[in-house]
């Protein structure tokens, strides 16, 4: 296997030939010389035509976004970027502090780059951090975190689970929705893509 992916690297030590709809959120791509981070990445197949992959990008070298889109098929240059569990430590004017559990180095990450991330992370918390030539490009989080409910509307008696959902806001200042049974203070399971409400937590 080792050698069959030497075989493939192309254009320096670092980029491999993959094919469109392989690329996903976080890889890093080579486009024009430069390199861009993914973002957004979605496979799309209409009724008639060929099919395409939209990704949205930004280009690791000052920050600009782009938008492309490939064929499914088509080969795009690929950089392997380093993937390592960092554990966040606390955050400041310079960015987010993280620690490689392995070594206890520390790194800081900018704002632009933890984004949506942000309000859900946790002292301790162990991340994925995805690195290209020690620059930090993306933050992956663990898929669900508790969090206690804020604000909501009070629970009414006759009231069901099954009923519609109503609006709340997360002890991180999201803004979610959550069945009616749900009252202010109740810690909640939510995922760390959305905020959407899980279930209610178990601790």
């Amino acid at each position: 296997m080792r050698a069959r992916r030497q075989n493939l690297v192309t254009a320096g030590p670092f980029l491999v030939k993959v094919i469109a709809s392989t690329l996903r959120k976080g890889n890093v791509v080579e486009k024009d010389g430069k390199l861009y981070v993914i973002l957004f990445a979605e496979n799309i197949h209409p009724g008639k035509g060929t099919p395409v992959t939209q990704l949205d990008m930004r280009r690791i070298t000052d920050g600009v976004k782009v938008s492309e889109r490939y064929r499914t098929t088509e080969q795009v240059e690929r950089a392997f970027v380093e993937d390592r569990e960092h554990t966040f430590l606390y955050s400041d004017g310079e960015g987010f502090h993280f620690m490689n559990p392995e070594n206890y180095e520390q790194v800081a990450v900018p704002a632009d780059v933890v984004g949506d991330a942000a309000p859900y992370l946790q002292e301790g918390m162990a991340v994925m951090l995805s690195s290209h030539n020690g620059v930090a490009l993306t933050i992956e989080l663990p898929q669900r975190v508790v969090l206690e409910v804020a604000e909501t509307e009070p629970v009414l008696k006759g009231q069901t689970a099954s009923s519609s959902y109503k609006p709340a806001t997360l002890s991180n200042g999201v803004r979610t929705t959550v069945p009616p049974h749900i009252a202010a203070g109740t810690r909640v399971v939510v995922m760390t893509s959305d905020g959407s409400y899980v279930e209610r937590a178990k601790d």
